[in-house]
């Protein structure tokens, strides 16, 4: 048999074909040459046995990435590392904002809005080209869970609830709402087609198609801090639990590293790392 052919098991423990091309694939995205991209799934190939996890085979990339450059495997881990801005779900909802942000929306996060029925505290409201965004985040802080129709259910009731008092308004600024459900992973069949069904603008890792999360991050190189292969676990919840969530936010303000006791040396390569990931 070839190598190629072998069974590896997903985060979900699903087992299916190893695929050489999307390995490929994720190697070159993040930003390796064709030499070694070659020689990373050289190696892969090599050590592969019937039944190795995803896990196994993202980190021994990984690992052969970082040590070429850095800036490689950070872009590599953004899937894992937007599992790390957990557990509060919190940071992510800041990272969205962010994302929006820098997408020409004007955000806001945690805000309270009075329903028909009962208050609500609104994840991030976002506003841009007439449209109020109402965006709710279903963050998971796990591989292999996806957003099931529960989540789409419950966040229509609650933007059905503000929806009303919001359009009575007389002093409105928008000429339509919008309901938002997001996640960092991925929405189940039947999510989807309630999502649609009902009118609600889905957004998860892999979807709208060319415009999901994952584009959306790399398009605009606005990487979280829990990328970074510099930056301990303790100094990266440090910066969390201070709303630094992007590294564009460090890079301007990099008094935090200070804070932290990081020596000029190494603020300097961190520093770098992060200019690197946003091109600055």
């Amino acid at each position: 048999m070839e190598k190629q052919y072998f069974e590896i098991t997903k985060s979900t423990g699903e087992k299916v074909r190893f695929s050489m091309a999307k390995l490929e694939k994720s190697l070159k995205h993040s930003g390796a040459n064709d030499a070694l991209v070659e020689e990373i799934v050289q190696r892969v190939q090599e050590e592969l046995y019937p039944g190795i996890t995803t896990r196994e085979i993202h980190n021994r990339a990984f690992s052969m990435l970082k040590k070429k450059k850095s800036v490689y495997a950070s872009k590599y881990k953004l899937k894992k590392a937007i599992y790390e801005l957990g557990p509060s779900g919190f940071p992510f909802e800041r990272f969205i904002s962010g994302i929006l942000h820098y997408s020409g929306y004007e955000t806001k996060v945690g805000e309270v809005l009075q329903g028909t029925c009962v208050p609500h505290e609104i994840d991030v409201l976002a506003y841009k080209n007439g449209t109020l965004n109402i965006i709710e985040c279903k963050f998971h802080g796990e591989d292999g869970l996806k957003c099931n129709v529960k989540i789409p259910l419950y966040i229509n009731s609650r933007y059905n609830d503000v929806k009303g008092p919001l359009e009575s308004k007389k002093d409105k600024h928008f000429e339509n709402t919008l309901g938002w459900v997001v996640t960092n992973t991925r929405f189940s069949i039947d999510a989807h087609d309630y999502g649609k069904c009902a009118g609600l603008y889905l957004l998860s890792w892999d979807h709208p198609k060319d415009d999901g999360l994952k584009e959306r991050i790399d398009r605009l190189r606005l990487y979280p801090i829990t990328v970074s292969t510099l930056l301990s676990n303790r100094e990266k919840q440090f910066l969390l639990n201070r709303d630094v969530v992007l590294c564009r936010q460090l890079v301007h303000d990099s008094f935090y590293l200070d804070h932290l006791g990081v020596s000029n040396g190494r603020k300097q390569r961190i520093l770098n790392e992060m200019k690197s990931l946003c091109n600055l």
